[in-house]
This record gives structure tokens, C-alpha cells and sequence, in this order.
């Protein structure tokens, strides 16, 4: 029986840690999402169980329970059914993701193909541009996006957050990375053939980069999902704001609606991660050793 090597068994140790540091907030917020608000006020209402040490008493700790006595979905109903708002605004936040998602997976692919295929002047520099604007974060740039939006009186509509989201620029740079390592024979051989280049990226380019386009669409999701400056800038009307401000607006003393919204508000982003992991997972691997 041939003996693990320390460095292998340590590096093993640490990734296990790191991942059950890393699991742990999610699985206690779906425990939690389960549980009485009773248990939940019992469990983490830490001036109910602290007692004065001025007084003469002894401290006490928080009881974080991982499994409920009482399995109770009562804060589901309360979000899903009994309470309009989540829903509006799980809806809101889906009218603005998907046309994102959907537009800049096209926008980017035939962007990219330009720049990865075609030979045009000022080609190089033009990617550079896209390179210095995806650098940029959004503070930069508030100012500028605050006065084209208001000038196309797009102001507190759901075209304010959607239109800049279209045509960002990772998606560009990440599809044109993938597209760029494909080797060229296959252009000229679909070219021999008489293929137009509609042809070479419809038939030969896209298919070879489903993969990171596969990546490309969950990491969108994930971050147009978790929007917060964008919606909370343009977006005046509340009944118009997306799901990823709800939690911020419930009262501290509904604990137990705010772990059960917030193992829904997730919910999206971890259906999608499983039904593309093994493109998602392809798509980095193969953007980190091209790229």
C-alpha cells in the first residue's frame, strides 16, 4: 500500500476546510429557513441570551442549532403566497436577467468572432478600448451612464439597466479568447467549401465554443442576479426594483422570512450552476489555459 505524500494529504485537508467553511452559511441559512421564528429568536438572539457581567452574571454563547426541532415551512408560505412583493419582484429581477443574459451571449459571440476571425483595420486597438471599459468599475463610470439615460429618457425603466447590460464587455473578451485558439484550417476549409462567414461562425466557430459560452451565460446570471448600485440608482419606483434588494427590506424581526427568501433568492443561481457544470467547468478550465 503505497504511502499519500504530506503535501498531497495537507493540501487535501485545507480544500476540505475551505469547503466546509465555504457550505456552511449556505446550509445554515436552508436549516434556518425551517425552523419556528420562535427557535430562530431562541438560536440567534444573542441580547436574550447574554446575561450583564456587571451583575454578577456568567456569559453565555449563541446555541447555533444545524437541525430544527420542528420542521416548519410556514416562511415559505408566507414569501410565496401570503406576501405579493417577493414574487413581483422575482419576476422584476427575471425581466431583466434573462434579456441580458440572452442579448450579451449574442452580442458578445458575433463581437468576438469579429475580432478572433476578421482581419480589419484598427482591429487590435479597438479590442483595447473594450479591454479599458470592462477595467473600469461601475463608480467610474456612473456618472456618464446617469446623463445617456437620462437624455434617452430611459430614466426608472427596466431599458435603463437592461440596454448597458446588452453590450458589456466581458462577454467579449471572454468569447474572443476561446474563439481565438481555434485553429484557422478550419475557416479555410469551410471557405473551400464556399461557406460564407455566417457560415464558418454558425456551423464551425459556435459549436466549438459551447463551453464558454456555457460559462459565459452562469456568470452573467450570477452577477446581473446579484445587482444591487444599478437597480438602486435608476430605478426610483420600489414596485419596480429587483428580488437582490428584497432582503435588505425585511424587518429584522421576521428572521425566519428572511433565511426562507434568502434559500429562494438563491435557489435560481444553484439550479442553473448544476443543469451547465460540466460546460461551466470546461468553459474556466479552457479560458484560464487559453487565456
Amino acid at each position: 500500500m503505497s504511502k499519500i505524500p504530506f503535501t498531497k494529504l495537507a493540501l487535501t485537508l485545507l480544500l476540505g476546510i475551505t469547503a466546509i467553511v465555504m457550505i456552511t452559511p449556505i446550509f445554515l441559512t436552508i436549516s434556518n429557513s425551517v425552523m419556528t421564528e420562535q427557535e430562530i429568536g431562541r438560536n440567534y438572539d444573542l441580547l436574550g441570551q447574554m446575561i450583564d457581567v456587571t451583575k454578577g452574571g456568567k456569559d453565555s454563547f449563541v446555541n447555533l442549532k444545524l437541525i430544527p426541532d420542528w420542521i416548519s415551512f410556514g416562511q415559505y408560505a408566507e414569501v410565496m403566497v401570503l406576501s405579493t412583493e417577493f414574487l413581483r419582484m422575482f419576476w422584476n429581477s427575471a425581466m431583466m436577467v434573462i434579456p441580458i443574459v440572452a442579448g450579451q451571449a449574442v452580442v458578445a459571440s458575433l463581437a468576438a468572432y469579429a475580432f478572433a476571425k476578421l482581419r480589419f483595420p484598427g482591429r487590435n486597438q479597438l479590442f483595447m478600448v473594450y479591454l479599458m471599459t470592462m477595467l473600469m468599475p461601475f463608480q467610474v463610470t456612473l456618472v456618464p451612464n446617469y446623463m445617456v439615460i437620462d437624455k434617452l429618457g430611459l430614466m426608472n425603466h427596466a431599458s435603463a439597466i437592461i440596454l448597458p447590460g446588452i453590450f458589456g464587455a466581458f462577454g467579449v473578451f471572454m468569447m474572443r479568447q476561446f474563439m481565438a485558439h481555434i485553429p484557422g484550417a478550419y475557416s479555410e476549409a469551410a471557405k473551400m467549401d464556399g461557406g460564407g462567414q455566417w457560415v464558418i461562425f454558425w456551423r464551425i466557430i459556435l459549436p466549438l465554443v459551447k463551453p464558454g459560452l456555457a460559462a459565459l451565460i452562469v456568470l452573467l446570471f450570477v452577477d446581473y442576479w446579484n445587482m444591487i448600485e444599478q437597480p438602486l440608482i435608476f430605478l426610483q419606483d420600489s414596485y419596480k426594483q429587483p428580488l437582490s434588494l428584497y432582503l435588505a427590506q425585511i424587518n429584522k424581526e421576521a428572521r425566519g422570512i428572511g433565511f426562507a427568501a434568502s434559500a429562494l433568492y438563491m435557489a435560481p443561481m444553484v439550479l442553473l450552476f448544476l443543469y451547465a457544470e460540466s460546460y461551466f467547468i470546461e468553459g474556466i478550465q479552457l479560458s484560464g489555459i487559453k487565456g
